[in-house]
């Protein structure tokens, strides 16, 4: 076989960049590898899929703009009955003094790049929010618009729907080798033995990102980092629920008649993680998560654990950030990774943006040049500070 692009993972990065290419007008050959096409252990299945604008470098808000402008246009580029139940209630992410001083230097960004986020004092949050406990608190930074949660899978399944009217082969398979001829990858080596002549590679493997590259020669700090999400019923509905960040890095928000919670994972858990682990950290919800709930809503003091899953991130060791373009060397290999938890929200436009290098040669709608590899080859971090 042989193909003009392979795109090696096809859960929602993969997805986009392939959907991305024909949009642009690519009219070669795209073949699109997952070994788990029921995406039963994707991180795209297994996040909170949440959106947001609250970051703290302008691109990666810029990256997040991209994705509403899709999300308010869906019926417009997949058809009338494309829905992913986006629920626009926001973020909001409190700090404690010695946080305060981070969150308003993320604020000013933020609002320079027009997001609407409001920074409010205690009393004007106790106002907004009665049942939440300001104790500790001296500032938060709400979403008033452009932020919230969708169903992730509805989400995949509208670019996967499209990509099958557009001439792209999907391949169940995992890639096991990828040959090098000099500076240029050739081809790439399939678990069944077969192989797959590439003209360009474009890495979108998830946490398997890193080991992914390891196939090409290249080094890429990108590995697997276990999330556990708790799922709990209470008593009191709060219907104007933003997603809340606490400063402990206790994460809560509403899904439907119930409530998902995480988020606070110990610093010494800050590791690769088993690829084969997805077991929840009950101990987490136990001992930090919940007394940490029960101090910031009260209400949530009685609350009642149901279930628990746990997916993986694709930690950017360096920096928390994405890692996209080509490689500086080996110019028909382009990373799309390490999202370190922001790629269900960034996805789209990075799709465009590996689509405008293919096709353009270059950047056109959102200039990822910051995000390239050339800093992951000199240990130059351009560090996201708002990772959640």
């Amino acid at each position: 076989m042989q193909f003009d692009i392979v795109i090696i993972g096809g859960a929602i990065v993969g997805s986009s960049v392939a959907w991305g290419l024909r949009e642009e007008g690519f009219t070669g050959s795209i073949a699109l590898i997952e070994r788990d096409p029921q995406f039963a252990t994707a991180s795209t299945t297994l996040s909170c899929a949440s959106i947001r604008q609250q970051f703290s470098i302008p691109e990666n808000i810029r990256l997040s703009v991209f994705t509403l402008g899709l999300f308010r246009r869906l019926k417009e580029e997949f058809g009338a009955d494309a829905d992913i139940g986006f629920r626009e209630n926001g973020y909001l992410i409190l700090a404690s003094p010695d946080g305060a001083p981070i969150l308003e230097q993320n604020h000013a960004v933020q609002a320079a790049e027009g997001a609407d986020i409001v920074l409010e004092n205690p009393a004007a949050l106790q106002s907004r929010f009665p049942w939440l406990s300001t104790e500790g608190i001296v500032a938060g930074a709400f979403g008033r618009t452009g932020e919230g949660w969708f169903d992730a899978h509805a989400y995949l399944q509208l670019f996967r729907r499209a990509l099958k009217t557009r001439d792209v082969a999907f391949i169940k398979a995992e890639v096991t080798s990828i040959s090098r001829e000099g500076n240029k990858v050739t081809k790439v080596t399939l678990d069944d033995g077969s192989q797959i002549s590439a003209g360009t590679v474009v890495n979108a493997a998830g946490p398997s990102g890193g080991k992914v590259a390891a196939l090409a020669g290249i080094t890429l700090p990108v590995e697997p980092r276990k999330r556990s999400v708790f799922v709990f019923e209470a008593r009191e509905r709060y219907a104007d629920m933003p997603l809340i960040v606490d400063p402990s890095g206790v994460y809560v928000r509403p899904e439907g008649s119930v409530y998902i919670t995480g988020g606070a994972e110990p610093h010494e858990d800050d590791r690769a993680a088993d690829p084969a682990d997805f077991e929840p950290e009950w101990p987490l919800f136990e001992e930090t998560i919940w007394p940490a709930l029960a101090a910031r809503i009260p209400a949530f003091e009685a609350i009642k654990p149901t279930r628990a899953w746990a997916g993986h991130y694709d930690y950017n060791v360096l920096d928390q950030n994405a890692v996209i373009g080509r490689h500086p060397d080996v110019s028909n290999f382009i990373f799309a990774n390490g999202f370190s938890g922001h790629g269900l929200q960034q996805a789209p436009a990075v799709g465009r943006a590996v689509a405008e290098l293919v096709v353009h040669g270059g950047y056109c709608t959102i200039d990822c040049s910051v995000f390239g590899y050339e800093r992951i080859a000199e240990g130059r971090p351009y560090r996201e500070l708002n990772v959640i």
